[in-house]
């Protein structure tokens, strides 16, 4: 499969309440940056993040279950970050970036992952318990 040449594409421009959340919900995640760095370039089956699997590839920094998982990967999707792959027969259950996480990564290149505080996992549990769109 043929990855994308990410700096051949244009970058989309996003509101500032879209790239907080969307930052705040990375770090608020169960994953590691390199879960990102290796979504860029291939797709990332849910079986190499679940479970001693993910702590191994660098992906999570504790074991998780596959419902925590799939979880935490569904809020990044609706979050915009994430994406899932599509084969010829539909969906599969590997997960790439999108242009937003391309661009959150960019940002992670430059500045660091940084631990989220209370206030951010509060905010992070309230906007994805109520789904509100900030």
């Amino acid at each position: 499969m043929p990855s994308v040449d990410s700096q051949n594409q244009k970058n989309l421009t996003y509101s500032r309440s879209t790239l907080e959340r969307a930052e705040r919900s990375l770090v608020c995640s169960p994953f590691t940056l390199s879960l990102l760095e290796a979504m860029r370039s291939h797709r990332i089956a849910i079986s190499e993040i679940v479970g001693n699997s993910g702590v191994q590839h660098g992906y999570t920094k504790r074991p998780l279950s596959e419902l925590v998982t799939d979880n935490a990967l569904v809020w990044l999707i609706q979050v915009g970050v994430l994406r899932r792959e599509v084969d010829g027969q539909g969906i599969t259950d590997s997960f790439r970036l999108t242009p937003l996480g391309r661009q959150l990564l960019e940002q992670f290149q430059s500045k660091p992952w940084h631990t989220p505080s209370w206030g951010d996992r509060a905010m992070d549990t309230v906007i994805r318990w109520l789904r509100l769109p900030f």
